[in-house]
């Protein structure tokens, strides 16, 4: 459901521009980093909408793969430190069981 509310708020939001840039026909000088170019106000519009929501995804995906590595080294631990108990215990348990047999 909460994903469904996102889907839509980012459609609102893509209907909104695209009616916008349709209704502004005019052309704009546009100066980027390197040179500058003649764009309608439509066209800037979609590519530069296009462009931000590419870009925050592609930040929100190397978050989501940092965290995703992360979980996967402290599950492996986390393994490791279980065996390492159970081991220890497995030791304990033998070693009370030779102690009461001598008895």
């Amino acid at each position: 459901m909460k994903y469904l509310l996102i889907f839509l708020v980012v459609l609102v939001i893509f209907i909104i521009s695209v009616t916008l840039g349709a209704h502004n026909d005019q052309v704009v000088t546009f100066n980027y980093l390197l040179a500058q170019g003649q764009f309608s106000i439509s066209t800037l519009l979609a590519s530069l909408f296009a462009a931000g929501f590419l870009l925050g995804w592609a930040i929100c995906g190397l978050f989501w793969l940092r965290v995703r590595v992360s979980l996967g080294h402290t599950q492996r631990k986390l393994k490791r430190l279980q065996q390492q108990i159970s081991q220890q215990n497995e030791s304990k348990s033998a070693a009370s069981r030779s102690v009461v047999v001598k008895e």
